[in-house]
């Protein structure tokens, strides 16, 4: 089934017929379904394939290819590596999907020395700086998911952050707080918020797995091939990106990333209304992690891993609330 899905959307792509030379499923994601097409003039391209409507999910994860889609072209207009936009389709009855090509390198690991980490690092961090350069035509989730984008950034992150918690509510999802006291502890941050004026492309999950690495073949110095899975892509404040960079630790603590941002013309300024600001982003990531656990169906190990590390994350972040 999947090999005839995958034959007829290369050719709705404008490949000949007979292009597909194999598929296979890729492993580690978490709501789309993504395959590896092989073709016979020896490329490869990834499709991804949404779960159906009856699938329980996050109030943001509706049209996330829309958001992807958008990331992908976006991140081509400031010379990013990321993947292509081949094809996409949006209309269910024709089958959502999105088919793109495919980056050079692996999910970053642990096999490179400590410089080349350093370099590596700064090396992410002029090309976040790049992607932070790019303006949207308002501020939220480009799919629409939460309704239509807001003039500013107060009214769509407010709304953003209300929406993980009426699902923290619809899923009756264990929090180390009560949903109500999270609402009050972010709430005392919100006016740190009208100090975004500018609605900045944000990936927003942009911790190592979704960092492609690429070392040349016979030697040479690893390099970014890729940001991928851009799927959770928002326009807003490009604070934001700072909690998946950094993911359960403190960007401010990563010199290497941090210069290369602020080589590229980043802004790393961590006043106290940005600390409040990078705060509410920690406990929306946080709080989503937690939350997700349910719809996901979550097994024991996993459900306890994200208890016993991100729970104590997001207190301390909502403890920095109003501070």
């Amino acid at each position: 089934m999947s090999e005839e899905r995958a034959r007829r959307i290369l050719e709705a792509a404008g490949f000949p017929p007979g292009s597909l030379a194999g598929c296979r499923p890729m492993s580690g994601g978490t709501y789309n379904t993504v395959e590896e097409l092989r073709l016979t003039n020896g490329s490869r391209h990834m499709l991804k394939i949404p779960p159906p409507p009856t699938v329980p999910g996050m109030s943001h994860e509706r049209e996330l290819l829309v958001s992807e889609a958008e990331f992908y072209r976006a991140a081509v207009t400031v010379d990013v590596p990321a993947p292509r936009v081949v094809h996409v389709c949006l209309d269910a009855s024709e089958g959502c999907h999105l088919l793109m090509t495919v980056c050079p390198g692996d999910g970053w690991g642990d096999a490179y020395s400590d410089a080349e980490q350093t370099l590596l690092r700064r090396e992410l961090g002029r090309h976040v700086a790049r992607l932070h350069q790019v303006t949207g035509p308002g501020f939220g989730y480009p799919s629409g998911a939460l309704g239509p984008l807001s003039a500013d950034w107060r009214t769509a992150f407010t709304a953003i952050y209300g929406a993980v918690l009426d699902d923290a509510r619809r899923y009756e999802a264990w929090l180390p707080r009560p949903v109500d006291e999270v609402a009050r502890a972010a709430k005392t941050a919100y006016d740190a918020l009208d100090e975004v004026t500018d609605p900045r492309l944000v990936h927003f999950d942009l911790w190592q797995g979704n960092i492609l690495v690429d070392r040349p073949e016979g030697g040479g110095a690893p390099r970014i091939g890729g940001l991928i899975d851009g799927e959770r892509m928002f326009w807003g404040d490009p604070l934001a990106d700072f909690v998946s960079l950094a993911l359960l630790g403190d960007i401010r603590k990563d010199h290497g990333f941090l210069t290369g941002y602020q080589e590229a013309g980043g802004r790393a300024e961590f006043t106290d209304s940005a600390r409040q600001r990078l705060a509410l982003y920690r406990s929306y990531l946080y709080l989503i992690m937690l939350i997700e656990t349910v719809p996901r169906g979550a097994g024991d190990e996993q459900v306890a891993w994200v208890r016993e590390r991100v729970a104590p994350e997001l207190t301390a972040a909502l403890d920095e609330l109003g501070q």
